[in-house]
């Protein structure tokens, strides 16, 4: 038997019981009329969330870092210059598939627990007027950053880029608006304020961004993350589409009612939720003397990264929690590892009376 646990770490959020329950419907083939049907659904409610009107907007069958690959694999080709922002441990995978794809990498790199600079990019972009490419995280996962999006992409469509923005951390907890804003192609991940099991990557591509793709004068190097042959399995929705490969039918089963959730909830009121449960947590860990390194107007509602204090051991912490209590909270990464917590309040558990519970949970732990 598997214990319950209560998950306030990065990812993956407690799974609400109409998902599982939509998880847990009887499966059927990938091409069955009914099926179909469900893919549509779950196109459907994603362009909502993502506020889009793309048309190539679908959920890839594999977890966030599938859509992160996908992006680049796609729109960048050997010899293009891209300009990288890294302010976490995400930007410097971007940084990675990049190399791999034998892109000129342009890197534009922040402290960690500091946003991306727009200032940085601006001068790049001078310095680099051939850029093809901006991609940066909008919700850095290992730092609890929240970057300004809008005013980044604005600075890359300026000077004629595609831009990439991760959002794995940031889609339905987040502001994000993709068309209002320029984003040519945003990737996410299902387990994270979505509240759906993971292993899905919900990715949205512009119009612009499938013209590069389409025009591309080598061969994507990635045949189960080549958009054009993804997109005829995906985005038909006529009775025939191509094959392309056995999707995780019952992992979109429950994404659709996951998806569901979040459009009748509404996403502003979604976004309040995750903002106000996270500054009760903030208060909660404030009052206890425990620091919070991210700046009040730079953090990100969906995870908190706490320091850990000088005399406290921090495997011993999460053990004592997860042992005595059947709770999660994550590990720092990279710089923070070993100095920090993070704590997410996603999806399900964004809300006040959750963070109540962390906070009591973490504060008792360090007595």
């Amino acid at each position: 038997m598997i214990p319950y646990r209560d998950l306030f770490g990065p990812g993956p959020s407690n799974v609400p019981d109409a998902v599982l329950i939509a998880l847990a419907q009887p499966t059927i083939g990938h091409l069955d009329p009914v099926f179909l049907e469900v893919m549509d659904d779950v196109v459907a409610d994603l362009r909502t969330c993502f506020m889009t009107e793309n048309p190539v907007t679908f959920v890839m069958s594999a977890p966030g870092s599938i859509g992160m690959e996908a992006s680049f694999v796609n729109t960048v080709e050997p010899g293009d210059k891209v300009i990288i922002c890294i302010n976490g441990v995400f930007g410097g995978r971007m940084q990675s598939i990049c190399e791999r794809i034998g892109a000129e990498v342009i890197t534009v790199e922040d402290e960690w627990g500091t946003p991306v600079d727009p200032e940085k990019l601006s001068d790049a972009l001078k310095a680099n007027p051939d850029t093809a490419v901006v991609a940066f995280v909008h919700a850095e996962t290992s730092t609890g950053v929240r970057s300004d999006a809008k005013t980044l992409a604005a600075l890359a469509k300026d000077a004629g880029c595609l831009v990439i923005a991760d959002t794995v951390t940031s889609l339905s907890g987040v502001e994000l608006r993709v068309d209002e804003w320029q984003l040519d192609v945003v990737y996410s991940g299902s387990q994270k304020c979505l509240s759906c099991v993971p292993g899905l990557a919900p990715i949205t591509f512009s119009p612009a961004a499938i013209e590069k793709a389409s025009q591309r004068k080598s061969q994507v190097p990635s045949w189960f993350c080549d958009t054009n042959l993804l997109a005829p399995y995906y985005m038909d929705g006529e009775s025939k589409r191509a094959y392309h490969h056995t999707a995780p039918v019952n992992s979109l089963f429950a994404m659709r009612e996951a998806l569901r959730l979040a459009v009748d909830e509404g996403l502003p009121a979604r976004w309040a939720r995750h903002t106000n449960a996270a500054e009760q947590l903030w208060k909660r860990l404030e009052a206890a003397d425990l620091s919070l390194p991210v700046a009040l107007e730079h953090r990100l509602a969906p995870l908190t990264v706490v320091s850990i204090p000088s005399n406290v051991n921090d495997a011993a912490v999460r053990e004592r929690l997860l042992q005595t209590r059947s709770i999660e909270i994550g590990a720092g990464l990279g710089k923070f590892a070993g100095n920090a917590w993070r704590i997410g309040l996603m999806g399900a558990n964004a809300a006040i009376e959750r963070a109540d519970f962390i906070a009591d949970a973490l504060i008792e732990s360090l007595g």
